[in-house]
């Protein structure tokens, strides 16, 4: 089901008639198997009913507007501007399981930085997957950005935290304004990698006090309600800053952004940035209103 799909399942089902519990279940059903998630559905639905009573309303139209509403407040506090000038250089994490689309992410965050007419460097922390620095240097490529990587210094044998080290470094020596640090991909189950993740967090802040400025999940909005699971996680190892969600194109569901604001009702998270398709212009700020109107377009 795609967004396209979720939304044409909406308004179809709130284009007409009265508002009854068998709207109520329908609505259920579609929010829930668009991975809207359990807790987030009886959010929005408990929300709509008190709606629905205080203001007296009796049809199905009237009740898409007031979805839209409630949407709204669940998902704006997610939206957030990216500030990257308090710190040069600015360093940020990249972190997340395997095949969500981290080292994409950090190239297409590169050529949104450069519209920004800010400098960038990267950092080829991933030195478990092979292809992911030369998949990393394809994108230093395309940006023309210089990437550090295990081949750039020899001597640091694979480490990440070493390598991301020198790329801090290096930005400094050069005065560039954004490190992109990208890491290998692990399970939050891989216990050992989750230890090695803090470790490299900690490198970090020996290359620079205040770094990192920001830590970047990437989430894959294909993966549903597992997406909450690993944001728990990772932000239990690593606080968290930030959230890129990829893969809302295609098949993806989406409603995991519901879920997400549900589970950090009260201390949300910044959902920064979107990936909605492969080209490199492809990464857009989150924007909770343009977000809604798509759904129901």
């Amino acid at each position: 089901m795609t967004w396209g799909n979720l939304g044409r399942r909406l308004s179809s089902l709130l284009s007409n008639g009265k508002i009854d519990e068998n709207l109520y279940e329908e609505l259920e059903t579609i929010l829930l198997t668009a991975d809207v998630g359990i807790h987030a559905t009886t959010w929005l639905l408990n929300a709509l009913r008190k709606q629905v009573k205080q203001e007296g309303l009796t049809n199905a139209t009237e009740l898409k507007k007031a979805l839209k509403e409630t949407l709204s407040a669940l998902l704006s506090p997610l939206e957030h501007t990216f500030d990257s000038s308090t710190e040069k250089p600015f360093v940020i994490m990249i972190t997340g399981v395997n095949g969500v689309g981290k080292t994409t992410s950090v190239g297409k965050l590169a050529n949104y930085f450069q519209s920004q007419k800010k400098s960038v460097l990267l950092a080829a922390g991933d030195t478990f997957r092979a292809a992911a620095r030369e998949q990393l240097i394809i994108w230093g490529e395309r940006n023309h950005i210089s990437v550090i990587s295990q081949d750039t210094n020899k001597k640091q044998s694979g480490d990440p935290a070493a390598i991301i080290f020198d790329a801090i470094n290096a930005a400094n020596a050069r005065n560039i304004d954004i490190v992109l640090a990208d890491t290998a991909g692990r399970l939050t189950t891989q216990l050992h990698l989750m230890e090695e993740i803090k470790k490299i967090k900690r490198v970090i802040s020996k290359a620079n006090k205040s770094a990192p400025h920001e830590v970047l999940l990437v989430l894959d909005a294909n993966t549903g309600q597992n997406a909450t699971s690993q944001l728990q996680a990772f932000d239990e190892a690593l606080n968290i800053t930030g959230i890129i969600l990829t893969k809302l194109d295609g098949t993806a569901k989406g409603g995991v952004i519901a879920a997400i604001a549900m589970q950090r009702k009260q201390n949300p998270i910044p959902l920064y940035f979107i990936g909605t398709g492969e080209d490199i212009k492809d990464l857009q700020p989150f924007d909770a209103k343009k977000f809604i109107e798509a759904l129901f377009d």
